[in-house]
């Protein structure tokens, strides 16, 4: 069975600056830095980001085996904290808007279409200690300082840009479930951070519109989606699933592409007592200022059940989750090394939540991947991870994705994360994901067989599987 894809599809993969590029000749520490500085123990192994794969010194090399694997796209991000050196004036840093110059030069060089991301969770932590980071609108304005640079510098040669990757993380990382620094837990200040993101991505938006040097320019923003899937047909269960679905998905996904918040949750947070501060000019610029194009990370499903106690239980401290309860399902299929459910279809579902409910607007699988610990354990007698079980999930979710653009959704471009396995957060390198395996003591960078396997399907562009691949 061969399956072949939409004309000029971006095969391609994502990763961001500050998990590839270590701390080298970097202006400023973001929140990850620090918390690394202070609390060293709370990362694996205690591995952290100042070697990372040492892309700062070594991009030339990983371009050309990016190259080598096939990829016609690549999304990485401009670190603020490297290309600012005054965070407050937004004066550049000489050495920083060199480095990104000869990045994007050489990925033209070798005809890889570089795609540029602003911020991927790695707020200077200045900006966090001084002003409370995203709780702050101050820091909003920076950060449309810091993308007016990046276009004014790089859109001449970059066409496609996003302004945030994954920003309800920050919202559940650093604001409820701890597991990003400030790891603070407070749900008012939570949808303040919400809001407020959301009202960066529009102002930087609006300064795209204004300073882009590229006619065939476009931006967007990059969102986790995970479906929510009821554990039963219970009404109740039913209702748990629309709530976590309003609030982890359509808490960007509406302003970002409709220019607007859901009323229903709206009302939520309002009844609540938690909803944000917002003015009428600012609801206004978020409605003129809506993306062209979206990127989809998708990992796994979120099954949930009602919760165990009624929503309106008096509780000090507001959760989203009072809404709903995590749910196992029996029998699911488990990548047990990262502890996520493989459900591919999933991604046939937000193909078509995206036709149906979004304007069927452009976008692309902006990241998905298999996370594998000791990847060593597949190595065969050549010195090549035989990742078998990665060509498997990216086919499955390739096959799914092809049903969705089959149907209709407007879908141009799959990126596995990531090219080259790379440093990630508090699991530094205890999961591997990339095409290119990284020896991270020696920074040797090697081709696993799905790199070469996926060099094969760019090239084609279509997809071969076995005629009972489906049953």
């Amino acid at each position: 069975m061969k399956i072949e894809f939409p004309k000029n599809f971006w095969w391609g993969a994502a990763t961001s600056g500050p998990q590839s590029e270590g701390r080298f000749n970097k202006q400023h520490a973001n929140v990850f830095d620090y918390w690394y500085e202070i609390e060293p123990e709370d990362f694996y192994n205690q591995v952290g980001p100042d070697v990372a794969s040492n892309f700062y010194n070594s991009f030339r090399e990983d371009i050309a085996l990016m190259k080598e694997v096939g990829l016609n796209t690549v999304r990485t991000s401009i670190q603020w904290t490297r290309l600012i050196d005054d965070l407050e004036m937004g004066t550049l840093n000489e050495d920083g808007v060199r480095f990104y110059n000869d990045v994007i030069n050489e990925f033209l060089k070798y005809d890889i279409k570089p795609v540029i991301n602003l911020c991927h969770f790695d707020l200077p932590v200045e900006l966090q200690h001084k002003y409370g980071g995203w709780e702050s609108k101050h820091v909003v304005n920076l950060f449309v300082k810091f993308a007016e640079r990046c276009f004014q510098l790089f859109s001449d040669r970059v066409e496609d840009w996003f302004t945030f990757n994954e920003p309800m993380v920050i919202v559940d990382g650093a604001y409820l479930y701890q597991f990003h620094y400030p790891k603070i837990v407070d749900g008012k200040k939570a949808v303040q951070v919400a809001y407020n993101i959301n009202l960066a991505s529009a102002k930087a938006i609006a300064a795209f519109r204004k300073t882009n040097k590229n006619p065939d320019g476009r931006i967007g923003i990059i969102l986790n989606l995970t479906p929510s899937y009821p554990a039963t047909n219970s009404k109740e269960d039913g209702a748990a699933a629309h709530f976590a679905n309003l609030w982890s998905n359509g808490l960007f996904l509406n302003p970002s592409i409709k220019g607007n918040f859901d009323e229903e949750l709206v009302s939520i947070l309002d009844k609540d007592g938690v909803l944000w501060q917002a003015t009428e000019e600012e609801l206004l610029l978020i409605q003129e200022n809506t993306i062209d194009v979206l990127g989809v990370n998708f990992y796994h499903p979120h099954r949930v059940k009602q919760p165990s106690i009624s929503p309106n239980s008096l509780t000090v401290d507001w959760m989203p989750n009072k809404y709903y309860n995590h749910y196992d399902m029996p029998g699911r299929r488990m990548n047990v090394d990262k502890g996520w459910e493989i459900y591919p279809q999933a991604l046939y579902d937000i193909a078509i939540n995206i036709r149906d409910n979004y304007g069927n607007i452009p976008w692309f699988v902006s990241e998905n991947g298999m996370g594998v610990s000791r990847e060593e354990r597949y190595l065969d007698d050549e010195n090549m991870i035989q990742d078998d079980y990665r060509i498997q999930f990216i086919s499955e979710h390739l096959f799914w994705l092809k049903k969705g653009i089959d149907n209709g959704s407007n879908c141009f471009g799959y990126h596995l994360w990531t090219p080259i396995d790379c440093w990630s957060w508090k699991n530094a390198y205890r999961n591997r994901y990339g095409f290119i395996s990284n020896d991270i003591h020696t920074q040797v960078k090697t081709i696993k067989k799905s790199g070469y396997w996926f060099k094969g399907v760019a090239e084609k562009n279509t997809l071969e599987l076995a005629d009972n691949f489906a049953e």
